[in-house]
C-alpha cells in the first residue's frame, strides 16, 4: 500500500501538504490542480487512508436469547460472536448482559445498548428509562422508542413463493413459528407467515390446512411438524420453512418416510446456516447476511453517541437465496 511520502514525491510536494489534501483540508494553500494530482496519484497507488474509530465504551450486549434458541439455533450464536468482533474491531466496548442478569443488572454508566432477542412491553418501558440509546437486531419491538437492524423477512417469503409459482406448484405450504404480542405475551402472527398468508392470496393458492405453527424454533419441532403434515392426506409439493433450523427437523421426518425431496416436496429456507450445506439433501435457504446486520447495528449505534440523532431508524438487510438440491 502506497504512503503518504511516496505521494508526495510522485506529485513533487510535501508530506504534510498531501496529508491536510487527503483529509480535506480547505485552508491548506494549493492550487486546483495540484490538489487533484495527489488525489489521481494517491488512487493509482492505491493508498487507503487509515479509518481511526473513536472509542465509544459503557455500551451493553442485552443477549435475550434462551439457552434452548441458542442451543438449537446456529444463527443466533454466529450473531453473537459476529456483533462482538466487529464491535471490538471498531473499538466499541461491549460488555454482555443475559436474560438470567435482568434488566437490573445494567451499569448505570450504560450510554447505549444492543438487543438481540424478545423484550416484553413492562422490559421496554424499563429499558427507556434506563438508556433512551438502543438499537435492537432481528426485532422491532418498538420503532418509535429506538433503532432496529432485520433480515427483510417479507422479501425473502415473497420471492420464496414467486420460485414455487413459477415451478408450477400449487400446494404450497408453510411451516414457521409464532410471535409473541409485547403486551400480553400471547402469541400473535410472525411477519414470514403474514408474508406467506399474503403472496398465497395473490396467487389464489392459499390453504390453512397446509400451514403449520410452532411456539418453539427447533430441530424437533420441525420434525415433528414434517411428520403431522406427512400423516394428512393433503400433501404440498413445496414448503416454505420460516428458519433453517426447523427445516433440518422438517427433512429428517421427510427421509424417515421416505419421501423424496425435492421430488415429492421441494424445501426452501432461511438463515443458510453452515449446516444447511451438510445436511440431505442440501438446503435451499436464503442467505442472511451477519456481518451485514452487525456493521449496521454498530453503525447506528455510533450515529446516536456522537451525533446525537434523536429521530429513531428501523433498517432492513436484504439476502441472497442460495440454491441447492432440495428445490427443483
Amino acid at each position: 500500500m502506497a504512503t503518504i511520502k511516496e505521494i508526495a514525491n510522485a506529485v513533487g510536494v510535501s508530506s504534510a501538504a498531501v496529508s491536510r489534501v487527503l483529509n480535506y483540508d480547505e485552508t491548506i494553500s494549493v492550487s486546483e490542480e495540484t490538489r487533484k494530482a495527489i488525489f489521481k496519484t494517491a488512487d493509482e497507488l492505491g493508498y487507503k487512508k487509515k479509518v481511526v474509530y473513536p472509542k465509544i465504551e459503557n455500551v451493553v450486549l442485552l443477549y435475550w436469547v434462551s439457552d434452548e434458541e441458542e442451543l438449537e439455533d446456529i444463527y443466533y450464536q454466529t450473531l453473537y460472536k459476529e456483533l462482538l468482533a466487529y464491535a471490538k474491531k471498531v473499538n466499541v466496548h461491549i460488555s454482555v448482559l443475559t436474560k438470567k442478569d435482568g434488566l437490573s443488572k445494567i451499569p448505570a454508566e450504560t450510554i447505549a445498548f444492543i438487543a438481540i432477542g424478545w423484550f416484553n412491553r413492562k422490559e421496554l418501558d424499563a429499558l427507556h428509562k434506563k438508556c433512551k440509546k438502543g438499537v435492537f437486531i432481528n426485532s422491532t419491538p418498538d420503532e418509535k422508542l429506538f433503532d432496529s437492524v432485520t433480515p427483510n423477512f417479507d422479501s425473502f417469503v415473497t420471492q420464496m413463493v414467486d420460485f414455487f409459482v413459477e415451478k408450477k406448484h400449487e400446494k404450497i405450504g408453510f411451516i414457521g413459528m409464532y410471535d409473541r404480542d409485547i403486551n400480553t405475551g400471547e402469541p400473535v402472527m410472525d411477519v414470514r407467515e403474514w408474508s406467506f398468508r399474503q403472496s398465497m392470496i395473490y396467487y389464489n393458492l392459499i390453504d390453512e390446512d397446509m400451514i403449520y405453527i410452532t411456539e418453539h424454533t427447533t430441530v424437533s419441532e420441525g420434525h415433528r411438524l414434517g411428520l403431522e403434515l406427512l400423516g394428512k392426506k393433503k400433501r404440498p409439493s413445496a414448503l416454505v420453512v420460516a428458519s433453517d433450523t426447523l427445516a433440518v427437523g422438517v427433512l429428517q421426518a421427510l427421509n424417515e418416510k421416505g419421501v423424496r425431496v425435492p421430488e415429492d416436496i421441494a424445501v426452501f429456507s432461511i438463515n443458510d446456516v453452515s449446516v444447511a450445506r451438510y445436511v440431505s439433501p442440501p438446503l435451499t435457504s436464503f442467505h442472511i447476511d451477519i456481518p451485514t446486520i452487525c456493521e449496521s447495528a454498530i453503525g447506528l449505534l455510533r450515529e446516536q453517541v456522537n451525533i446525537k440523532r434523536s429521530v429513531t431508524k428501523s433498517v432492513m438487510i436484504n439476502g441472497i437465496p442460495q440454491f441447492r438440491k432440495s428445490c427443483e
